[in-house]
């Protein structure tokens, strides 16, 4: 089953041409704008801990720019769809400096992996199914879960993953599997090649990031981006994973394998960024800019999607969800805990 024809089907089932035509409607100035907030809380996580640096406001600048590296992430994310800025050129530059090359990733390599999902949102070929599966799971696992992740254990693995996917040994997917690719009759110096061209970009980006740092005084502030990426960003991918399309009424139907979740000002900060909790209404029309997404989502509630559809009143309440009971025998944790 393609998940497309159904999208588009239902779209215009509740949304006239002309409401479609305003929720795809891009803006070169709001992107920015989109822009200018993720990066703007990242300075101040740096100046924080920069002008104050003691264990809280440390602590603080972490959970901070981890939740910006998530949303350097959704920056990728949008961009990939070409759906941040007004032309596609404009879209990859900006998705790869401002989105995909901060956290080592690269939009030319996430934009077919992700285009998988959308086809298949929630069947065996979901290349994303590992990542929303194991919920809900015990407190206990939980608690492991997050620790791994605060812990440096997920980043460490992630980061590793990702570089030896750049290195061209493992074949791109951000789903926890590792594919090694054949190596044979490949010498050191193409491997040394292929990393140069897929690493360039990132490598570039986090040293404009250190030289920003060392002329402003402070570069060991630098140790934050990479201590939030072993950490925090981990954490906040965990939660915003789970609230996509774990714990839902029937993983194979497109009106309910997808959520919604509202989020208040610090759910935005950490596991909601570019309205990417608008999350049904990203499914539902993937070309349409995060901007607009609050505004689909006032109509389609008004005219009864969600009666059907997977809604969330706050992130809390999509952590309790994936939490049972310990003295409860239906847990689905069959995964690796």
């Amino acid at each position: 089953m393609n998940h497309l024809k159904w999208y588009n089907k239902t779209l215009h089932e509740y949304l006239s041409n002309d409401e479609i035509k305003m929720a795809m409607q891009k803006s070169n100035w709001k992107g920015a704008l989109e822009i200018a907030n993720t990066w703007g809380w990242i300075a101040f996580a740096f100046a924080l801990s920069g002008l104050f640096p003691n264990p809280v406001t440390i602590t603080i600048s972490l959970f901070i720019i981890g939740g910006k590296q998530l949303a350097c992430a959704i920056i990728l994310h949008d961009c990939s769809h070409d759906s941040m800025f007004t032309t596609a050129r404009l879209n990859t530059f900006i998705g790869n400096w401002f989105g995909a090359y901060p956290i080592l990733h690269d939009l030319k390599k996430y934009r077919p992996y992700h285009t998988q999902h959308h086809i298949n949102t929630g069947l065996a070929d979901d290349p994303d199914l590992s990542l929303t599966k194991g919920y809900p799971t015990t407190a206990i696992s939980m608690v492991r879960k997050f620790s791994r992740d605060l812990a440096g254990v997920s980043g460490a693995k992630a980061t590793f993953a990702v570089i030896f996917m750049q290195l061209g040994f493992i074949k791109y997917a951000l789903n926890g599997t590792a594919e090694w690719l054949s190596q044979k009759g490949k010498d050191i110096f193409s491997i040394v090649k292929t990393g140069a061209q897929n690493l360039a970009g990132p490598v570039a980006a986090n040293l404009i990031m250190f030289a920003i740092l060392y002329a402003c005084g402070k570069p060991w502030l630098y140790l934050l981006w990479w201590g939030a990426m072993l950490t925090t960003f981990n954490f906040s991918l965990r939660v915003r994973s789970m609230a996509e399309h774990s714990m839902v009424e029937d993983r194979e139907n497109p009106q309910k394998n997808t959520r919604t979740t509202y989020a208040n000002f610090f759910e935005r900060i950490l596991f909601a960024p570019h309205h990417v909790n608008y999350h049904a209404e990203h499914h539902l029309c993937m070309g349409a800019p995060s901007y607009n997404l609050p505004k689909m989502h006032q109509l389609l509630l008004e005219r009864g999607f969600y009666k059907e559809g997977t809604l969330e009143p706050n992130y809390w309440k999509v952590v309790k969800r994936a939490i049972v009971p310990l003295n409860t025998d239906d847990t689905t944790e069959k995964t690796a805990a």
